[in-house]
């Protein structure tokens, strides 16, 4: 038989019909997978009456519609999803209350991979609320409370990347090892993956740190986070893994810490039980410090580099802070890699890095309204107009950050008036820490949340990105779930051109099935 690549007409159109036939395969076969997604509704007066009733029967693209207004028990989900055509857990509000999902050891475990849950409330789990052991999980717009251990625990063995945005967290955690956020990856079972957390409000922990990490990869953005028993923030190294396996690296943009204690904002490098010789970079961070310690950053253990720029520190009531703690450090190059540009500090504190440049001293950042939480720089603040441009921010020589967040577009949620994504607007001159001065709060659009932008090996989910490609390949707030079939569609297009292409007699028609197996599997 002729290659598909000769000039001759006749061999052209036995090619054209090949292809057609290979296309009308595949998207026959992607017609059907859709066609057999499920609704499942379950609640008061639906076909379901738990979760536990339609766990063991769901299947990639499926959907499942809780009722609000009704309090459902523990549940297993073990079955798995597909990239870019995920198992989807949402609540549907009644009287504007969220379903609830109550009790047992582990109130949600997902153990299967490709899952989104949204807009569901988890409360009272005795040891996790949410226990995350899989792959490609999104959580969004949940509540989770008073959960007496974890209220997330991401497991070290098993757990891939994991989205959590627009959710509030609070009253969780237990002495100091059981926190309110605590993620983990498994970086030999799914390498490259992601925590990302953006959007959300975390307060109130009973115990633990806020938010601890040992994700390969993370990226903290635009959240408002306060009142850990211990640190707001812990970005370390795998529980008793091998340090050389993985750097692990984090980057921390655009975030209110609120420490109304003693102890330390943020702890990075490790904490005794793992550590990360990672990269680290914060930018536009708003630190807010009460009560006597003051003291903002801890390193500790393995750190390879830190870049700080743009970040403003105040401690309540005035007064010098401390600012950084190496005592405990150990740089995984032999010496300290520190760099940063352009942060506000309190006039008289110590511990200043000698890397900083440009550092702006004072007595007063001049936010809005302090008493009231209001953290945008307001008229005459030394904060205005004085951010180093993102062009000109440097990582320590050598140690450039990898993949980077290349614009600042949001801020966080203002403290207990919803958690919302709100535009970061800009005169084109940018102000020092989480908020821009002079303007009014404004909700992002959803197309407007495509703008995170970077890329990164984790997958969180369809690659949907904006701006020249999404760090983690997520499916961002306000995305709707019919990205999914337009996915589908082009891997069924790309797919069907290889089929018209390889498809011969024989042997060769088994690789036609091969080609679209490794397409489509998980």
């Amino acid at each position: 038989m002729k290659s598909c690549f000769s000039k001759s007409r006749p061999n052209a159109i036995t090619c054209s019909g090949r292809f057609a036939a290979g296309a009308a395969f595949v998207l026959a076969l992607f017609v059907s997978g859709q066609a057999n997604a499920e609704v499942f509704r379950v609640g008061p007066g639906e076909k379901y009456g738990s979760l536990a009733d339609v766990a063991r029967k769901l299947s990639p693209g499926d959907e499942v519609e809780l009722k609000g207004g009704t309090t459902y028990g523990s549940v297993l989900f073990d079955r798995h999803g597909k990239p870019g055509n995920p198992i989807v857990i949402r609540g549907v509000s009644v009287d504007g209350k969220r379903p609830i999902v109550h009790g047992g050891r582990d109130t949600i475990e997902a153990a299967g991979n490709h899952y989104v849950f949204e807009n569901i409330e988890i409360t009272g789990g005795s040891f996790r609320c949410f226990f995350h052991r899989a792959h490609d999980i999104t959580l969004r717009r949940v509540v989770i409370h008073d959960c007496p251990a974890h209220g997330i625990l991401g497991a070290d063995e098993g757990s891939g990347s994991l989205l959590l945005e627009q959710s509030e967290i609070y009253r969780c955690g237990e002495g100091d090892k059981r926190h309110p956020i605590y993620m983990a990856t498994d970086e030999r079972m799914h390498p490259g993956s992601v925590f990302r957390m953006q959007f959300c409000y975390v307060h109130d922990g009973n115990g633990g740190n806020n938010i601890k990490s040992r994700a390969e990869r993370n990226e903290i953005y635009y959240n408002w986070v306060e009142g850990a028993l211990y640190h707001e923030l812990e970005l370390i190294g795998p529980d008793g893994g091998d340090p050389s396996l993985k750097r692990e690296d984090s980057e921390v943009v655009g975030n209110v810490f609120r420490k109304t204690n003693a102890s330390y904002s943020v702890r990075i490098g490790g904490d005794g039980t793992g550590e990360t010789n990672g990269r680290y970079r914060f930018l536009h961070n708003t630190f807010l410090l009460e009560r006597e310690n003051r003291a903002v950053f801890r390193l500790f253990d393995g750190v390879e580099s830190v870049e700080m720029h743009n970040n403003v520190v105040y401690a309540m009531g005035g007064g010098p802070v401390d600012v950084i703690r190496t005592s405990d450090v150990r740089w995984s190059t032999g010496r300290e890699q520190i760099s940063g540009a352009n942060n506000w500090i309190p006039q008289g504190s110590r511990s200043v890095p000698s890397g900083w440049t440009g550092t702006l001293y004072g007595s007063d950042p001049g936010f809005e309204n302090l008493r009231e939480l209001d953290l945008r720089p307001a008229i005459g603040s030394p904060l205005r107009d004085a951010a180093a441009p993102m062009t000109v921010l440097a990582s320590p020589p050598s140690f450039s950050f990898p993949n980077p967040l290349r614009d600042v577009a949001f801020q966080p949620p203002v403290r207990e008036k919803g958690v919302k994504t709100l535009v970061r607007q800009s005169d084109g001159k940018p102000d020092i820490g989480a908020y821009e001065g002079g303007f009014d709060y404004v909700e992002a659009e959803p197309t407007q949340t495509m703008s995170l932008s970077g890329s990164s090996s984790g997958s969180l989910g369809p690659s949907r990105p904006g701006g020249g490609g999404g760090r983690c390949g997520c499916i961002l707030p306000g995305e709707v779930q019919g990205g999914k079939m337009w996915f589908g569609l082009v891997m069924s297009i790309a797919t069907a051109m290889s089929i018209g292409v390889r498809m011969r007699v024989g042997a060769r028609r088994v690789s036609v099935g091969r080609d679209y197996a490794e397409a489509v599997r998980d």
